[in-house]
């Protein structure tokens, strides 16, 4: 199945150093319907754009508790004000990044998003058959 529904929010990240200072970078959340169980953040890096994709649900859970395992994990935590805070690290062969968003901002971006698409209907958004030709398609290419 083939929608166009998406979803998207800015969200002002802190990108955390070893000395636990921060400096704050612009980007964007995007969940898109085509791709039912994944989230992206878009980082904006100067003149160029970082892009992590990574398990909706991962993000939905990091709000609550610790969630992630491999590349990505996500975590609440209390910023050195004590505000509510997400953490999420990244991890990348070439490299590991620290950032923080306000609990309330990802909160807003997931519940829009899961009001797009409920929780536990992403299945429903995807065609097996379609994907399954396309790879067979990719390999006799």
């Amino acid at each position: 199945m083939n929608t166009t529904l998406t979803v998207t929010a800015p969200v002002q990240l802190e990108l955390i150093d070893a000395s636990g200072a921060a400096t704050p970078i612009k980007a964007e959340l995007r969940y898109d319907a085509n791709d039912p169980f994944a989230v992206t953040t878009v980082f904006q890096t100067g003149h160029s754009e970082v892009r992590w994709t990574f398990g909706r649900d991962l993000l939905a859970e990091g709000l609550y508790e610790p969630a992630g395992d491999g590349d990505v994990h996500v975590w609440p935590c209390l910023d050195t004000q004590g505000h509510a805070v997400v953490i999420i690290e990244l991890c990348s062969p070439d490299g590991e990044a620290l950032v923080q968003a306000r609990t309330g901002d990802l909160r807003s971006f997931v519940d829009r998003m899961s009001a797009a698409v409920k929780p536990g209907s992403e299945s429903e958004l995807l065609d097996v058959d379609a994907a399954i030709a396309a790879i067979f398609a990719a390999e006799n290419a």
